[in-house]
């Protein structure tokens, strides 16, 4: 999980050194346009003997500029079992990150 306040840190124009030093170690890059770091965390409980139950899935997104600068952040999370971003309050549009943000939520598209 990323610790409270820790996206604060980082803002607009920071360095990619600088968002390593505050979140650590991405679960995965990618590059769309420019680079982008995912920060993937989960909450789940565990009751007796019952199966573990996610609480929460989160995907903390940090997206580069060229110049290897932060120019945007995402705080992905599902609301009415939609994609969300909690920073920007939008929904991500199609194409290559929709896709892999559906399967990281394990999000199945019906045609």
């Amino acid at each position: 999980m990323i610790p409270e306040g820790a996206l604060e840190q980082i803002p607009l124009g920071s360095s990619q050194e600088q968002v390593l030093i505050v979140l650590g170690t991405p679960s995965t890059v990618a590059t769309i346009s420019g680079e982008v770091f995912y920060y993937i965390s989960q909450r789940s409980e565990q009751r007796s003997f019952l199966p573990q139950k996610e609480l929460d899935r989160r995907v903390v997104a940090v997206y580069f500029d060229k110049g290897r600068k932060v120019e945007r952040l995402a705080n992905y999370g599902l609301k009415d079992g939609k994609i969300f971003d909690y920073i920007g309050r939008t929904t991500p549009s199609g194409g290559v990150e929709q896709n892999y943000l559906g399967f990281v939520f394990h999000i199945v598209k019906t045609s």
